[in-house]
């Protein structure tokens, strides 16, 4: 006879017994959660399997009053989310740890909450957490999300506080490299398009730029706001060309911003390198579509995105994850420097 048909279903309990671990080790085993030691993760894992116990998610919701659902809200438009290779990498790595535990995922596209909409909707107990993505200083709907359940941002917070959770990449030091290897190629007149200045990515990779130009003693060059997307780069692009001198180094805080830049470049007769030197950030499929290819600052946004989702599971398993993460970028020469 099964151990099922002596006892009923095995419970979480009894797992726990025959592995000689808490409770709480064995749910945070289940739901997937990395703060678990190796041999305690071997243990629950021999204990599952010798019993043959199966976790009931749905009763586990029911008790724990937990709906195995976290959501991703990107305060953003439709056209900058389906437009933006960052985006589809962030939720990939998103995606490739959840389906590595129970929980799913729940995709909110809002660049504002008309109504509060959203915010009532997430505030309802319709979801366990969030991972907040691509955050404006304008965006303060997210306070009130982040008041009623655990939140992990992607990137700085606009408004830190010391409690906050949230996994960035070292976008000072980034945009310091990028300009840096610009200087080190003998450029001097070096200017920038930035990211939204709303955003602590685009503040923080302006920081970059200007840090590697105040330690070669290099005078800051011509600066404009691009937004983050090709369209903003163009633009950006074309008042810098209009209020001149053309700078001869040119430091694009994404790829996408440095595409539109580009064609703008080439439409007026400058060549690059030659004229102008550029580099990009995120090493995008983008950096490798324009002719030339982009030498670009790499972000690892699958990376991001998987810790971020490790860091919030861990969060709803009553572990304790690092509040900050921060992960490095890499240079990526290729043809346009």
């Amino acid at each position: 006879m099964s151990t099922e048909a002596r006892h009923g279903p095995i419970t979480i309990e009894e797992v726990a017994a025959a592995a000689g671990v808490s409770r709480s080790t064995v749910s945070r085993v289940v739901n997937g959660s990395t703060s678990v030691s190796p041999s305690a993760l071997e243990s629950v894992q021999r204990a599952i399997a010798d019993l043959h116990y199966v976790p009931n998610r749905a009763a586990r919701s029911l008790a724990s009053r937990q709906t195995q659902a976290i959501a991703l809200v990107v305060p953003e438009d439709t056209t900058r989310f389906f437009g933006d290779p960052f985006f589809a990498a962030i939720v990939s790595g998103i995606n490739a740890r959840l389906t590595r535990s129970d929980y799913v995922l729940n995709l909110f596209i809002a660049s504002d909450d008309p109504g509060d909409k959203t915010t009532s909707y997430l505030r309802s107990g319709a979801v366990d957490g969030a991972i907040i993505v691509s955050h404006h200083t304008s965006d303060t709907f997210i306070d009130r999300i982040a008041a009623a359940v655990p939140v992990v941002y992607g990137g700085r917070p606009v408004r830190e506080r010391e409690r906050d959770y949230y996994v960035d990449v070292d976008n000072v030091s980034g945009g310091r490299d990028a300009v840096t290897h610009l200087i080190e190629r003998g450029h001097r007149r070096i200017g920038t398009i930035t990211g939204p200045l709303t955003m602590p990515a685009g503040v923080d990779r302006l920081e970059g730029f200007r840090q590697a130009l105040a330690a070669a003693g290099l005078e800051e060059g011509p600066v404009e706001e691009g937004g983050f997307t090709a369209d903003g780069g163009a633009d950006a692009m074309r008042r810098m060309l209009e209020r001149g001198p053309v700078p001869d180094g040119l430091f694009v805080a994404s790829d996408l911003m440095a595409r539109g830049a580009l064609s703008v470049l080439a439409a007026a007769g400058l060549r690059v390198p030659e004229d102008v030197a550029i580099i990009g950030f995120d090493d995008s499929p983008v950096a490798t579509s324009v002719t030339p290819q982009l030498t670009t600052m790499r972000q690892p946004s699958f990376q991001q995105g998987e810790v971020m989702a490790s860091t919030l599971l861990d969060i709803l398993a009553g572990g304790s994850p690092r509040h900050v993460t921060i992960l490095d970028t890499e240079l990526i020469v290729r043809d346009s420097v």
